[in-house]
């Protein structure tokens, strides 16, 4: 098994970061649609459109929520992998994030989902923007 880890430091409060992750409306415009709550034990679809090779969808579970320190769901499209967001104020009105994405069975599939995330992230930046 292979995981992915990965560190952003933002410029914005550690509120704004939490509801970029959390509120789905937020999540549905660095991400995808989705029906997310954070609630534990919620489960949820992130939703695309289709393509030959993949339904569009990813199923989740919301396993841990204590705002604005830490998130933690399953996202499963295939196989199944525990995502989990750690958020710290690092004062002077920055926020690191830290992502750590477990259960991927291959280095080959986490260069994959390393590059998934750095997609889905440069729209992330302006989302805190506009929150």
């Amino acid at each position: 098994m292979a995981e992915l880890s990965m560190d952003f430091q933002f410029t914005s409060s550690i509120e704004k970061v939490w509801k970029a992750l959390t509120d789905s409306d937020t999540l549905a415009k660095w991400i995808m649609e989705n029906d997310f709550k954070p609630v534990v034990g919620h489960t949820f679809q992130f939703r695309t459109e289709p393509t030959e090779w993949w339904s569009g969808l990813i199923e989740g579970e919301v396993l841990i929520v204590d705002p604005p320190n830490r998130l933690s769901y399953t996202f499963a499209s295939g196989e199944e992998h525990t995502v989990t967001w750690t958020l710290q104020d690092a004062g002077d009105g920055k926020v690191n994030l830290h992502l750590e994405q477990t259960g991927i069975s291959s280095e080959q599939g986490a260069e994959g989902a390393k590059y998934g995330w750095m997609n889905w992230f440069e729209g992330f930046e302006k989302v805190l923007e506009d929150l």
